[in-house]
């Protein structure tokens, strides 16, 4: 099963601009003084609830705490996956006040609810200064066991073959670059594997031998390739995220401006396989970096 229907969020504290994240993240940027940043984005984020769960969505929302503060704990797919066969899994995180997003009574909550049979924990990696981090930093292929990955700071080659090795995945490592020439920091802002469909930003891939490899695997695994340019993938079309309803259908979660940027062509070949759930969320997207997909965490277990 690619998709699910079962996620969880978190609803932030402390909203605002990350400082430790800036360098590897072109995409934020700072505006909003903390009080009106942590205030839209709040707005922002319970409507993204509500709409989610009007589409059929089953959304836990978890509260993130006061202190410490955490300015991005709105993005918890960075710091735990949860899968299939009841694996858990811990990254390590790039910044160090990102690690504090990672809460083990959210764990253990999860653990009460669901059936989890281990927990690979990595986090320790942190003391080594490498880094992989969730489902930022890999997308998965779940159907096919493939995990798809962008090296940048934030994601480590090695890390991610061991934990590859560890739940039964095969990894696919590649190198993607936005137009000034920056690795992207995270596989999930230019990348989404759905069922049927991959979207993806083919012109991050400089090398024409990983792009090849790339498109031959994702036509291999019979999936139609929507390519998407340098601009939408900067207004996030690339983050996205195929979810199910509880009814089982199909649904694509994006963020508005993602939806904005899509050409006619691009929507009817999604709309060929989901239906489209467009989250108004610019504040979160400017100021923290990260879209839709970011800010789901998705249950298998």
């Amino acid at each position: 099963m690619q998709s699910t229907s079962t996620i969880f969020l978190i609803r932030p504290a402390n909203f605002g601009f990350n400082e430790e994240t800036a360098s590897s993240n072109a995409f934020q940027q700072k505006q909003s003084t903390h009080d009106e940043a942590q205030t839209l984005a709040l707005a922002e984020f319970d409507s993204a609830v509500n709409t989610l769960k009007n589409a059929g969505v089953n959304v836990l929302v978890f509260d993130d705490t006061v202190t410490p503060i955490k300015p991005d704990a709105i993005f918890p797919n960075n710091w735990i996956s949860l899968h299939h066969d009841g694996t858990l899994v811990l990254y390590p995180m790039h910044a160090p006040n990102r690690r504090l997003e990672r809460r083990h009574d959210i764990a253990a909550q999860l653990k009460n609810q669901f059936k989890i049979e281990r927990v690979i924990d990595f986090s320790h990696y942190e003391n080594e200064n490498r880094f992989l981090e969730g489902t930022g930093s890999i997308v998965f292929d779940h159907i096919h066991k493939i995990a798809y990955a962008c090296l940048s700071p934030r994601t480590d080659k090695q890390l991610l073959e061991e934990l590859c090795e560890k739940i039964g995945y095969n990894p696919f490592s590649f190198i993607a670059q936005d137009n000034a020439g920056m690795e992207i920091y995270h596989t999930n802002v230019m990348m989404c594997i759905a069922e049927k469909f991959a979207v993806v930003c083919l012109e991050s891939i400089k090398s024409d031998a990983e792009r090849k490899q790339l498109v031959s695997s994702l036509l291999h695994t019979n999936h139609e390739i929507i390519d998407i340019s340098f601009s939408q993938m900067n207004k996030y079309a690339g983050n996205m995220l195929a979810l199910k309803s509880m009814k089982e259908d199909n649904l694509l979660v994006m963020s508005q401006s993602a939806y904005d940027v899509l050409n006619d062509e691009q929507r009817a070949s999604l709309l060929k396989y989901s239906k489209i759930i467009s989250l108004p969320i610019s504040i979160i997207e400017t100021i923290g970096g990260g879209s839709a997909r970011c800010m789901i965490a998705e249950i298998f277990c």
